[in-house]
């Protein structure tokens, strides 16, 4: 983690909202401006990255027994619960095996000297949250929302468990903002407008972007071949681009956390 630049966290206030397939995309649009990028599934619960990257059948290696290789996939580092524990078996666990298994997650991987470390979190602001904002160091928040009112209702929590952390907000991603049209090219906001709009100026946060209805989006995750790299796609490959440079463009405008005392290590080299 010493090496990792930028630690940025996805959340969102409830499931279904599209938050894992925002993280892989992302991800793989930050990779390729020329980033190394590392993604962690911190969803201990319910983990996707595995199936979304084609990854289900791999397992990660120990070079020493204490700590996990990533595995690799289109040019990422991965880590996920997803690695360890088989499909079919459920995790049952409280808070403190919760945390204890994240935080081996975070600080047991070997990542490289990555310029970015996504870290797709469970919905929510559980234990999860709370163990990574002690633990990693984060640079910022990114919050994904679907235009609806429920939706906004559950983000807010999100955002207001982030402020009391101190954890800046790098900004928020509308996701299934509109449907367009195969035939005709016609946007349709299916889940309604206007709404995400209020929510940001009320609680003076940017907007990244706003992310289209894609059927194929259903079907990319299933096969483990995300949408950004399908040729037959490219204008979602463009729009997460704007994306990602939205998200460069705010993390040079944030203050990056500073280590803490703990974390300072101090070499006695003589009395």
């Amino acid at each position: 983690m010493a090496e990792v630049k930028n630690v940025i966290a996805v959340a969102s206030g409830k499931g279904g909202v599209g938050k894992s397939t925002v993280s892989v995309n992302l991800a793989l649009s930050l990779l390729a401006r020329g980033a190394k990028v590392g993604l962690l599934d911190a969803d201990i619960y319910g983990p996707s990255i595995p199936l979304m990257l084609g990854v289900m059948d791999e397992k990660p290696t120990t070079p020493d027994n204490k700590t996990f290789t990533p595995i690799q996939s289109h040019g990422l580092e991965l880590m996920s619960i997803g690695f360890i524990v088989s499909e079919d078996q459920a995790t049952i666990w409280r808070g403190p095996m919760l945390s204890q298994a994240l935080s081996q997650l975070l600080l047991q991987t070997n990542w490289s000297s990555l310029d970015y470390l996504v870290i797709d979190l469970p919905p929510g602001t559980g234990d999860a949250q709370l163990t990574l904002c002690q633990k990693a160091n984060l640079t910022g928040a990114i919050l994904v929302t679907t235009p609806q009112q429920v939706a906004l209702l559950d983000v807010k929590k999100s955002l207001q468990a982030f402020k009391k952390l101190s954890v800046p907000i790098i900004g928020l991603v509308e996701n299934m903002s509109y449907f367009i049209c195969p035939e005709c090219g016609h946007e349709e906001n299916i889940f309604g407008e206007g709404a995400t709009d209020e929510f940001l100026k009320h609680n003076k946060i940017p907007l990244l972007g706003k992310i289209p209805i894609e059927p194929a989006f259903a079907s990319s995750g299933d096969t483990g071949k995300p949408l950004v790299l399908d040729s037959g796609k490219d204008y979602m490959k463009a729009i997460y681009n704007d994306l990602a440079s939205s998200l460069v463009d705010r993390l040079a405008k944030i203050e990056k956390p500073t280590p803490k005392v703990e974390d300072i290590a101090v070499e006695i080299t003589g009395k």
